[in-house]
């Protein structure tokens, strides 16, 4: 289990070292649509440390209902640090300058097309957020003792690949990669500095599409 942590600077300096020490393993675009997701470590109603993650509303034409991070595609000529920030104030109303930024951790491919790269950043002091109602169903701050409980991650055997499909228990809810992959990654790189490697983790097949 994640130790009791505070949110001060003490930990935002081990997070930022934490990423220091990691080398993001980076993939082609090539064809694939290039996306960036905010990972935004913020304080819980607690003041522990929290990241924010969403339920996407029904009503989107595209992964409706799934679990997510703040994000999406790049506007023409942003970088994905740009992105980041832009998705993160549009879909939950946070507005963080560049110098919120972290850093970044690896690239994750998905079935559907996509190459999406995760950028961590940080949100000093209380914040408040305002969902999108067009794009977010539910805005969840979960805690990182929350992220390290017991038995999650869960790795199954699907037939439809040789790869193990990855889902975190966070509350009742099982959430499947590509979220769960990059958090789970986000939870050992940059919460605990062991350096593992998630873009070969499996989505299930309902995320295919």
């Amino acid at each position: 289990m994640t130790p009791a942590l505070r949110m001060d600077e003490a930990l935002r300096a081990r997070l930022a070292a934490n990423l220091a020490h990691f080398e993001p393993r980076l993939h082609p675009v090539d064809d694939r649509k290039h996306a960036a997701v905010a990972l935004t470590v913020v304080a819980d109603e607690f003041g522990a440390p929290a990241v924010i993650i969403t339920k996407r509303t029904s009503r989107l034409s595209s992964h409706a209902g799934q679990w997510a991070l703040p994000g999406g595609r790049l506007d023409p000529g942003e970088t994905v640090e740009q992105a980041a920030l832009r998705e993160l104030e549009e879909e939950v109303g946070l507005t963080l300058s560049p110098g919120a930024i972290l850093g970044r951790l690896d690239d994750y491919p998905t079935r559907s097309g996509y190459v999406i790269t995760p950028i961590v950043m940080w949100a000093a002091g209380p914040v408040a957020l305002k969902p999108n109602d067009a794009e977010v169903h539910t805005l969840h701050r979960v805690s990182f003792a929350e992220l390290d409980r017991p038995g999650s991650p869960e790795f199954v055997s699907i037939p439809e690949s040789d790869r193990p499909v990855v889902r975190l228990l966070i509350y009742e809810h099982k959430i499947h990669a590509p979220t769960a992959a990059i958090v789970y990654q986000f939870r050992e790189v940059v919460v605990k500095g062991n350096p593992i490697r998630v873009d070969h983790l499996e989505q299930p097949v309902f995320a295919w599409r």
